[in-house]
């Protein structure tokens, strides 16, 4: 019966030519909050190193990753993506305006090359949300603090809201190009 329903739901999600304000930012509210407090933790959990290693780390984190979501990915996923050539279209993240003024278009036959190679977009994608997860285990173990435990938490339900909210309800499910998107399909909002 379950599956019954996850096939209504998939059928009912309303497609969206132009994502509504409230959805564009909750997508990238969640985004840069991620980015911020990722920074934070890790400069925070790390301060005990010498040589300002904590500010080191949390600085090359952010500026990693706001570079591949807010500069890559409009030069190499978003060229290729239905968005970019919908006359009045407007993506999740609204980066098909951007990548429309540094990008020149792609093909769209290549927007599932954003998930082939180890460096591929996908894979930076989720390096940057995973990293300061991964990065605050050991700040925790060597320079514990409820302050420091606080911001992990917080990151990880960040991560959590995006995967089961975001992607499943505000995001992906509404988007024009998920029947083409490896994304889409790994989450099982289409099938194969």
């Amino acid at each position: 019966m379950n599956q019954k329903n996850d096939n209504k739901s998939k059928i009912k999600a309303r497609v969206y030519k132009r994502y509504p304000l409230a959805n564009i930012l909750i997508y990238n509210g969640t985004t840069i909050l991620h980015f911020l407090i990722g920074c934070l933790g890790l400069i925070i959990g790390y301060n005990f190193l010498c040589c300002n290693l904590g500010y080191i780390f949390g600085i090359i984190y952010l500026i990693f990753a706001f570079t591949q979501m807010y500069i890559i990915m409009p030069l190499t996923v978003c060229p290729n993506c239905v968005y970019y050539k919908m006359k009045g279209g407007l993506c999740t993240s609204g980066m098909n305006l951007v990548s429309r003024k540094i990008a020149e278009e792609g093909d769209i036959k290549n927007f599932g090359d954003r998930a082939k190679g180890y460096l591929s977009h996908n894979k930076l994608y989720m390096a940057a949300l995973f990293i300061p997860i991964i990065g605050l285990i050991p700040a925790l173990i060597l320079n514990f603090s409820i302050i420091l435990l606080i911001l992990f938490l917080i990151v990880l339900g960040l991560l959590m809201f995006r995967f089961f909210v975001v992607f499943r309800r505000t995001a992906c499910v509404h988007c024009s190009a998920k029947y083409r998107c490896p994304n889409a399909k790994a989450m099982g909002i289409v099938g194969d």
